[in-house]
């Protein structure tokens, strides 16, 4: 079997990988850096958004057993490279997301409305958001006249350097719980129920479908057995990084206006139409290609995680204009020192004190 991932290096990719790697499997990564190949894995350094780059890749005809989509397109992007891809390979796997689902259905299965079919929030529907984004190009495969397709929703999904806490990834919470500033959180979200399944755990279940006649033309959402409300998920990073570190878990609670005044148009339909909803899925049809009782727990599943990080704790770039919008909502301030540059300095200053 020949197998092309496309973004595969992110918290899923790098799992699954390896279980290509260990069965032997010819695998294809690309990746917009240079990367070592090993074993079976392959990496070949270009830019998958780029069509030239991926003609060349996916060429004419099947030439490939199995094509793994990680990327995140806009929908005339992928309208336009929907051909390619299919006619390219004899499974195709596009990875969705489980953020597509209404609010109707408790709990939410496969078939459960999504919120591009149910939403009546005629301003929403214009946007090009990203649940609305993943079902229109769910109904492109479907109405593509192929049939070589299997779509996978994977819900939130966490691994070692990735991890979220309700909007938020770790670069806007964690770094402040480690520079010993306050987490402002708003409850709306904290009551409400969530999983999170480990990246390690995802990629498990993806390879069950890779190669697997009976994955073809199915849609299947991933996601642990394991729900738990947003609270409870601060509890264990809490108490992780207290026995890990000694330090303390602060968070002030906000209201949900507070929350969304600190990046309010990156954030909007995040939350309003996925964190403030009772996510609990339905894992039936998921268990009938893998045994949904061996996912790693939260309570098992994050303080290991969190532990691996914080051995090479590597942060990606701080928003230092959230930071002083968090510091306002917080009544807390930012050592200067701590911010890296002037321009940084300026921006943080002027958020803290003019921002609204």
């Amino acid at each position: 079997m020949k197998v092309l991932l496309l973004g595969g290096t992110g918290v899923m990719g790098m799992y699954l990988v390896k279980l290509l790697d260990r069965d032997k499997i010819e695998t294809y990564v690309t990746s917009r850096q240079d990367r070592e190949s090993f074993g079976t894995i392959h990496y070949v350094k270009g830019n998958a958004m780029d069509d030239n780059f991926m003609i060349q890749i996916i060429g004419g005809g099947k030439n490939w057993d199995v094509i793994l989509d990680f990327m995140s397109y806009k929908t005339d992007q992928f309208k336009k490279r929907l051909k390619l891809l299919l006619g390219g390979t004899k499974q195709y796997v596009y990875i969705s997301t489980a953020r597509v689902y209404g609010n109707q259905d408790y709990p939410i299965k496969e078939s459960s409305p999504r919120l591009l079919d149910c939403s009546d929030d005629r301003v929403f529907l214009l946007t090009d958001e990203y649940s609305l984004t993943k079902a229109r190009q769910e109904d492109l495969l479907l109405n593509s006249g192929y049939s070589n397709y299997t779509i996978v929703r994977p819900c939130i999904t966490y691994g070692d350097n990735r991890l979220q806490l309700g909007v938020y990834e770790k670069e806007e919470w964690l770094y402040r719980v480690l520079h010993g500033r306050t987490v402002v959180f708003p409850q709306e979200i904290a009551k409400r129920v969530t999983t999170m399944t480990t990246g390690e755990d995802v990629a498990r279940a993806i390879y069950t479908m890779v190669g697997n006649e009976r994955a073809v033309g199915d849609i299947v959402h991933i996601t642990c057995g394991h729900h738990r409300k947003w609270e409870d998920i601060i509890d264990i990073y809490a108490e992780a990084i207290h026995k890990l570190l000694g330090q303390e878990f602060n968070v002030k609670t906000v209201s949900l206006d507070e929350f969304l005044s600190v990046r309010y148009n990156s954030l909007k339909y995040q939350v309003i139409y996925d964190r403030v909803y009772d996510r609990v899925y339905d894992v039936s049809h998921l268990n009938s290609y893998i045994d949904v009782s061996s996912f790693i727990p939260p309570e098992v599943g994050i303080p290991e995680a969190l532990q691996r990080f914080m051995a090479n704790p590597l942060f990606k770039g701080i928003n230092w204009r959230f930071e002083a919008r968090k510091d306002r909502l917080a009544g807390e301030h930012t050592p200067l020192s701590e911010i890296p540059s002037l321009k940084h300095k300026l921006v943080y200053l002027q958020a803290k004190l003019y921002s609204k």
